[in-house]
Protein backbone atom coordinates (compact mmCIF):
# COMPACT_ATOMS: atom_id res chain seq x y z
CA UNK A 1 0.00 0.00 0.00
CA UNK A 2 1.54 3.32 -1.06
CA UNK A 3 0.84 6.07 1.44
CA UNK A 4 2.84 8.83 -0.27
CA UNK A 5 1.31 12.28 0.10
CA UNK A 6 2.94 15.29 -1.59
CA UNK A 7 1.54 17.56 1.16
CA UNK A 8 3.31 15.59 3.92
CA UNK A 9 6.94 16.24 4.99
CA UNK A 10 9.65 13.88 3.77
CA UNK A 11 9.62 10.55 5.62
CA UNK A 12 12.01 10.07 8.52
CA UNK A 13 11.16 6.40 9.05
CA UNK A 14 10.43 4.84 5.67
CA UNK A 15 9.14 1.28 5.28
CA UNK A 16 8.86 0.17 1.67
CA UNK A 17 7.26 -3.08 0.45
CA UNK A 18 8.26 -5.07 3.53
CA UNK A 19 7.24 -8.71 3.84
CA UNK A 20 8.09 -11.10 6.66
CA UNK A 21 7.39 -14.73 7.48
CA UNK A 22 7.77 -17.24 10.28
CA UNK A 23 8.75 -20.43 8.48
CA UNK A 24 6.28 -20.85 5.64
CA UNK A 25 3.68 -18.56 7.22
CA UNK A 26 3.65 -15.05 5.74
CA UNK A 27 3.00 -12.50 8.51
CA UNK A 28 3.65 -9.21 6.67
CA UNK A 29 2.59 -8.84 3.05
CA UNK A 30 4.13 -5.95 1.05
CA UNK A 31 3.71 -3.28 3.75
CA UNK A 32 4.68 0.33 3.00
CA UNK A 33 4.50 3.08 5.61
CA UNK A 34 6.22 6.47 5.91
CA UNK A 35 6.52 8.31 9.24
CA UNK A 36 7.49 11.97 9.50
CA UNK A 37 10.02 13.20 12.06
CA UNK A 38 8.27 13.89 15.37
CA UNK A 39 5.17 11.93 14.39
CA UNK A 40 3.55 9.17 16.46
CA UNK A 41 2.03 6.38 14.38
CA UNK A 42 -0.19 3.75 16.01
CA UNK A 43 -0.25 0.24 14.55
CA UNK A 44 -3.75 -0.95 15.43
CA UNK A 45 -5.09 -4.44 14.97
CA UNK A 46 -6.21 -7.65 16.59
CA UNK A 47 -3.90 -10.37 17.90
CA UNK A 48 -1.96 -12.09 15.11
CA UNK A 49 -2.53 -9.40 12.47
CA UNK A 50 1.19 -8.61 12.06
CA UNK A 51 1.48 -5.31 13.94
CA UNK A 52 4.09 -6.53 16.45
CA UNK A 53 6.06 -8.26 13.67
CA UNK A 54 6.21 -4.92 11.84
CA UNK A 55 7.47 -3.21 15.01
CA UNK A 56 10.07 -5.95 15.55
CA UNK A 57 11.17 -5.58 11.92
CA UNK A 58 11.92 -1.91 12.60
CA UNK A 59 13.75 -2.85 15.83
CA UNK A 60 15.85 -5.54 14.13
CA UNK A 61 14.44 -8.58 15.93
CA UNK A 62 12.77 -9.82 12.72
CA UNK A 63 14.55 -9.78 9.34
CA UNK A 64 12.20 -9.02 6.42
CA UNK A 65 12.05 -11.49 3.54
CA UNK A 66 11.57 -8.55 1.17
CA UNK A 67 11.53 -4.77 1.25
CA UNK A 68 13.58 -1.98 2.77
CA UNK A 69 13.52 0.09 5.99
CA UNK A 70 15.37 3.40 6.32
CA UNK A 71 15.71 5.96 9.12
CA UNK A 72 16.72 9.45 8.05
CA UNK A 73 17.89 8.01 4.73
CA UNK A 74 20.06 5.26 6.30
CA UNK A 75 19.22 1.69 5.31
CA UNK A 76 18.75 -0.32 8.54
CA UNK A 77 16.96 -3.33 7.02
CA UNK A 78 19.63 -5.83 7.97
CA UNK A 79 21.53 -4.03 10.71
CA UNK A 80 21.77 -5.54 14.20
CA UNK A 81 19.27 -4.06 16.72
CA UNK A 82 22.00 -2.18 18.63
CA UNK A 83 23.25 -0.54 15.41
CA UNK A 84 19.91 1.03 14.43
CA UNK A 85 19.64 3.89 16.90
CA UNK A 86 16.15 2.79 17.95
CA UNK A 87 14.86 2.03 21.45
CA UNK A 88 12.08 -0.41 22.26
CA UNK A 89 9.72 -0.36 25.22
CA UNK A 90 8.28 -3.82 25.82
CA UNK A 91 4.87 -4.85 27.13
CA UNK A 92 6.53 -6.36 30.22
CA UNK A 93 8.84 -3.29 30.62
CA UNK A 94 11.83 -5.75 30.96
CA UNK A 95 13.25 -3.88 33.96
CA UNK A 96 16.14 -5.37 35.96
CA UNK A 97 14.71 -6.32 39.41
CA UNK A 98 18.16 -6.31 41.10
CA UNK A 99 18.89 -2.72 40.00
CA UNK A 100 17.39 0.46 41.45
CA UNK A 101 15.51 3.06 39.40
CA UNK A 102 18.58 5.11 38.49
CA UNK A 103 20.56 2.04 37.43
CA UNK A 104 17.69 0.82 35.25
CA UNK A 105 17.35 4.18 33.51
CA UNK A 106 21.12 4.39 32.95
CA UNK A 107 21.53 0.79 31.79
CA UNK A 108 21.59 1.55 28.06
CA UNK A 109 24.07 4.37 28.58
CA UNK A 110 26.48 2.06 30.42
CA UNK A 111 26.21 -0.44 27.56
CA UNK A 112 27.20 2.38 25.19
CA UNK A 113 30.29 3.20 27.25
CA UNK A 114 29.19 6.54 28.70
CA UNK A 115 31.28 7.91 31.57
CA UNK A 116 29.86 7.83 35.09
CA UNK A 117 29.34 11.61 35.43
CA UNK A 118 27.60 11.84 32.05
CA UNK A 119 25.32 8.92 32.98
CA UNK A 120 24.39 10.55 36.30
CA UNK A 121 23.55 13.82 34.55
CA UNK A 122 21.42 12.11 31.89
CA UNK A 123 19.63 9.94 34.47
CA UNK A 124 18.84 13.08 36.47
CA UNK A 125 17.26 14.62 33.37
CA UNK A 126 15.14 11.51 32.80
CA UNK A 127 14.02 11.37 36.46
CA UNK A 128 12.80 14.94 36.19
CA UNK A 129 11.15 14.36 32.80
CA UNK A 130 9.38 11.22 34.07
CA UNK A 131 8.32 12.90 37.34
CA UNK A 132 10.40 10.42 39.34
CA UNK A 133 12.56 12.85 41.33
CA UNK A 134 13.50 11.21 44.62
CA UNK A 135 12.94 7.68 43.32
CA UNK A 136 16.45 7.03 42.02
CA UNK A 137 17.41 4.63 44.83
CA UNK A 138 14.01 2.90 44.92
CA UNK A 139 13.87 -0.82 44.20
CA UNK A 140 11.79 -1.82 41.15
CA UNK A 141 9.69 -4.06 43.41
CA UNK A 142 8.62 -0.98 45.40
CA UNK A 143 7.10 0.77 42.37
CA UNK A 144 3.52 0.86 41.12
CA UNK A 145 2.67 -0.25 37.60
CA UNK A 146 2.55 3.36 36.39
CA UNK A 147 5.93 4.14 37.97
CA UNK A 148 7.49 1.07 36.34
CA UNK A 149 6.16 2.26 33.01
CA UNK A 150 7.82 5.66 33.55
CA UNK A 151 11.13 3.99 34.41
CA UNK A 152 10.98 1.87 31.25
CA UNK A 153 10.15 4.94 29.16
CA UNK A 154 12.95 6.93 30.80
CA UNK A 155 15.42 4.13 30.01
CA UNK A 156 14.29 4.13 26.36
CA UNK A 157 14.53 7.93 26.01
CA UNK A 158 17.85 8.21 27.88
CA UNK A 159 19.80 6.89 24.88
CA UNK A 160 18.25 9.58 22.65
CA UNK A 161 16.87 7.12 20.08
CA UNK A 162 16.11 8.13 16.51
CA UNK A 163 12.81 6.21 16.74
CA UNK A 164 10.98 5.06 19.88
CA UNK A 165 9.17 1.72 19.49
CA UNK A 166 6.42 0.84 21.97
CA UNK A 167 4.84 -2.64 22.10
CA UNK A 168 1.51 -2.37 23.97
CA UNK A 169 3.22 -0.71 26.96
CA UNK A 170 -0.02 -0.05 28.87
CA UNK A 171 -1.80 -3.36 28.49
CA UNK A 172 -0.79 -4.55 31.98
CA UNK A 173 -2.02 -1.43 33.78
CA UNK A 174 -5.32 -0.78 35.52
CA UNK A 175 -7.86 1.16 33.43
CA UNK A 176 -7.63 4.38 35.49
CA UNK A 177 -3.82 4.37 35.32
CA UNK A 178 -3.91 3.69 31.57
CA UNK A 179 -6.15 6.72 31.00
CA UNK A 180 -3.83 9.00 32.99
CA UNK A 181 -0.66 7.71 31.35
CA UNK A 182 -2.05 8.00 27.82
CA UNK A 183 -2.34 11.74 28.22
CA UNK A 184 1.06 11.97 29.94
CA UNK A 185 2.74 9.97 27.18
CA UNK A 186 1.13 12.04 24.44
CA UNK A 187 2.15 15.32 26.07
CA UNK A 188 5.68 14.01 26.64
CA UNK A 189 6.06 12.77 23.06
CA UNK A 190 4.99 16.16 21.72
CA UNK A 191 7.27 18.01 24.13
CA UNK A 192 10.33 15.88 23.34
CA UNK A 193 9.46 15.73 19.63
CA UNK A 194 10.50 12.11 19.24
CA UNK A 195 9.37 9.92 16.33
CA UNK A 196 7.42 6.96 17.68
CA UNK A 197 5.66 3.80 16.52
CA UNK A 198 3.09 2.48 19.00
CA UNK A 199 1.53 -1.00 18.79
CA UNK A 200 -1.90 -1.51 20.35
CA UNK A 201 -5.08 -3.55 19.98
CA UNK A 202 -7.07 -0.85 21.83
CA UNK A 203 -8.79 1.55 19.42
CA UNK A 204 -9.41 4.13 22.18
CA UNK A 205 -5.70 4.14 22.97
CA UNK A 206 -4.83 4.63 19.29
CA UNK A 207 -7.35 7.45 18.88
CA UNK A 208 -6.00 9.21 21.99
CA UNK A 209 -2.29 8.93 21.27
CA UNK A 210 -1.65 8.91 17.55
CA UNK A 211 -1.12 11.55 14.88
CA UNK A 212 -2.07 8.82 12.38
CA UNK A 213 -3.31 5.26 12.70
CA UNK A 214 -2.44 2.30 10.49
CA UNK A 215 -5.15 -0.35 10.87
CA UNK A 216 -3.56 -3.72 10.11
CA UNK A 217 -5.40 -6.83 9.00
CA UNK A 218 -3.80 -10.13 7.97
CA UNK A 219 -0.38 -8.61 7.40
CA UNK A 220 -1.49 -5.61 5.35
CA UNK A 221 -2.43 -2.02 6.09
CA UNK A 222 -6.20 -1.90 5.66
CA UNK A 223 -6.31 1.89 6.13
CA UNK A 224 -3.92 4.67 7.10
CA UNK A 225 -5.16 8.07 8.23
CA UNK A 226 -5.73 10.52 11.06
CA UNK A 227 -7.84 9.35 14.01
CA UNK A 228 -10.77 11.39 12.68
CA UNK A 229 -10.49 9.84 9.21
CA UNK A 230 -10.25 6.29 10.51
CA UNK A 231 -13.15 6.73 12.94
CA UNK A 232 -15.58 8.67 10.75
CA UNK A 233 -14.58 7.55 7.26
CA UNK A 234 -13.48 3.91 7.40
CA UNK A 235 -12.35 2.63 4.00
CA UNK A 236 -13.82 -0.86 4.37
CA UNK A 237 -16.31 -2.97 6.27
CA UNK A 238 -13.42 -4.47 8.22
CA UNK A 239 -12.13 -1.08 9.41
CA UNK A 240 -15.68 0.11 10.22
CA UNK A 241 -16.27 -2.94 12.40
CA UNK A 242 -12.89 -2.72 14.10
CA UNK A 243 -13.43 0.96 14.94
CA UNK A 244 -16.70 0.23 16.72
CA UNK A 245 -19.32 0.37 13.96
CA UNK A 246 -19.88 -3.34 14.48
CA UNK A 247 -23.59 -3.41 13.70
CA UNK A 248 -23.69 -4.76 10.15
CA UNK A 249 -26.61 -5.76 7.98
CA UNK A 250 -27.59 -6.04 4.34
CA UNK A 251 -29.78 -3.13 3.19
CA UNK A 252 -31.64 -1.95 0.13
CA UNK A 253 -33.09 1.33 -1.05
CA UNK A 254 -36.53 2.31 0.25
CA UNK A 255 -37.68 5.67 -1.09
CA UNK A 256 -35.15 8.25 0.04
CA UNK A 257 -33.71 5.95 2.72
CA UNK A 258 -32.73 2.36 3.44
CA UNK A 259 -34.41 -0.76 4.76
CA UNK A 260 -33.12 -4.19 5.77
CA UNK A 261 -32.80 -6.50 2.76
CA UNK A 262 -35.11 -9.51 2.81
CA UNK A 263 -32.46 -11.59 1.04
CA UNK A 264 -29.03 -10.73 2.46
CA UNK A 265 -27.27 -12.99 -0.07
CA UNK A 266 -28.67 -10.94 -2.95
CA UNK A 267 -28.05 -7.52 -1.35
CA UNK A 268 -25.57 -5.19 -3.03
CA UNK A 269 -25.10 -2.86 -0.04
CA UNK A 270 -24.09 -3.43 3.58
CA UNK A 271 -24.60 -0.85 6.33
CA UNK A 272 -22.46 -0.42 9.44
CA UNK A 273 -23.35 1.78 12.41
CA UNK A 274 -22.42 2.21 16.06
CA UNK A 275 -24.74 1.28 18.87
CA UNK A 276 -24.65 4.80 20.31
CA UNK A 277 -25.75 6.26 16.95
CA UNK A 278 -29.02 4.28 16.86
CA UNK A 279 -32.18 5.21 18.78
CA UNK A 280 -35.12 3.26 20.09
CA UNK A 281 -38.41 4.88 19.06
CA UNK A 282 -41.25 4.75 21.56
CA UNK A 283 -44.07 4.13 19.09
CA UNK A 284 -44.01 0.91 17.09
CA UNK A 285 -45.68 2.79 14.22
CA UNK A 286 -43.32 5.79 14.24
CA UNK A 287 -41.39 6.66 11.09
CA UNK A 288 -38.56 9.09 10.39
CA UNK A 289 -37.77 10.42 6.93
CA UNK A 290 -34.70 8.79 5.43
CA UNK A 291 -33.85 6.73 8.50
CA UNK A 292 -33.13 3.03 8.49
CA UNK A 293 -35.98 1.48 10.52
CA UNK A 294 -35.84 -1.97 12.07
CA UNK A 295 -38.47 -3.76 14.14
CA UNK A 296 -37.24 -6.25 16.68
CA UNK A 297 -37.33 -7.76 20.15
CA UNK A 298 -35.00 -7.09 23.08
CA UNK A 299 -32.96 -10.30 23.45
CA UNK A 300 -30.53 -9.03 26.11
CA UNK A 301 -30.20 -6.02 28.40
CA UNK A 302 -26.90 -4.85 29.94
CA UNK A 303 -26.74 -2.02 32.48
CA UNK A 304 -23.89 0.47 31.79
CA UNK A 305 -24.40 2.92 34.66
CA UNK A 306 -25.47 5.85 32.49
CA UNK A 307 -27.91 3.79 30.47
CA UNK A 308 -28.40 0.37 28.91
CA UNK A 309 -26.98 -1.64 26.04
CA UNK A 310 -29.53 -3.80 24.26
CA UNK A 311 -29.02 -6.76 21.95
CA UNK A 312 -32.01 -6.65 19.67
CA UNK A 313 -33.08 -9.46 17.39
CA UNK A 314 -34.49 -7.98 14.18
CA UNK A 315 -35.51 -10.74 11.81
CA UNK A 316 -32.34 -12.66 10.93
CA UNK A 317 -30.12 -9.84 12.21
CA UNK A 318 -28.88 -8.94 15.68
CA UNK A 319 -28.19 -5.29 16.49
CA UNK A 320 -26.65 -3.60 19.55
CA UNK A 321 -28.21 -0.29 20.62
CA UNK A 322 -27.31 2.02 23.53
CA UNK A 323 -30.29 3.76 25.12
CA UNK A 324 -31.00 5.55 28.41
CA UNK A 325 -34.48 4.13 28.95
CA UNK A 326 -35.04 0.78 30.68
CA UNK A 327 -36.79 -1.86 28.60
CA UNK A 328 -37.52 -5.44 29.55
CA UNK A 329 -36.10 -8.41 27.72
CA UNK A 330 -38.73 -9.66 25.30
CA UNK A 331 -40.15 -6.17 24.66
CA UNK A 332 -40.95 -5.17 21.07
CA UNK A 333 -38.99 -2.14 19.87
CA UNK A 334 -38.36 -0.08 16.74
CA UNK A 335 -34.82 1.03 15.93
CA UNK A 336 -34.11 4.21 13.97
CA UNK A 337 -30.70 4.96 12.45
CA UNK A 338 -30.34 8.39 10.81
CA UNK A 339 -28.94 8.34 7.25
CA UNK A 340 -25.98 10.58 8.10
CA UNK A 341 -24.53 8.03 10.55
CA UNK A 342 -24.80 5.01 8.25
CA UNK A 343 -21.55 3.72 6.78
CA UNK A 344 -22.49 2.07 3.49
CA UNK A 345 -20.29 -0.35 1.58
CA UNK A 346 -20.53 -2.37 -1.62
CA UNK A 347 -20.91 -6.17 -1.68
CA UNK A 348 -18.53 -8.29 0.36
CA UNK A 349 -16.34 -10.80 -1.49
CA UNK A 350 -14.70 -13.44 0.67
CA UNK A 351 -12.10 -12.59 3.29
CA UNK A 352 -11.99 -9.48 5.47
CA UNK A 353 -8.66 -8.56 3.86
CA UNK A 354 -10.46 -7.26 0.83
CA UNK A 355 -11.44 -3.63 1.14
CA UNK A 356 -14.56 -2.25 -0.51
CA UNK A 357 -14.76 1.43 -1.33
CA UNK A 358 -17.56 3.05 0.68
CA UNK A 359 -20.68 4.17 -1.15
CA UNK A 360 -21.11 6.82 1.51
CA UNK A 361 -19.30 7.35 4.79
CA UNK A 362 -20.46 10.59 6.33
CA UNK A 363 -19.44 12.34 9.55
CA UNK A 364 -21.70 12.30 12.55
Amino acid sequence: MDNADPARPAPYLDIQHVSAAYGTTKVLDDVSLSVAKGELIALLGSSGCGKTTLLRSIAGFVTPTAGRITIDGRDITRLAPEARGTAMMFQSYALWPHLDVAANIGYGLRMRGWKKDAIAERVGEMLKLMQLDGYQKRSISQLSGGQKQRVALGRALAVDPSVLLLDEPMSNLDYKVRIELRHELRALQKRVGITAVYVTHDREEALTLADRIAVIDAGRIAQLGTPEEIFHRPASSFVAGFMGADNSLAVMRAGNGWTAAADSAAATTHAHFRGDCARLIESATATEAGSLLLDGVVAQRIYLGNGFRYRIRAGNDEVWVDDEASRAEGASVRIAVAPDVLLLFGPEHGSARQTNAPIAAQNH
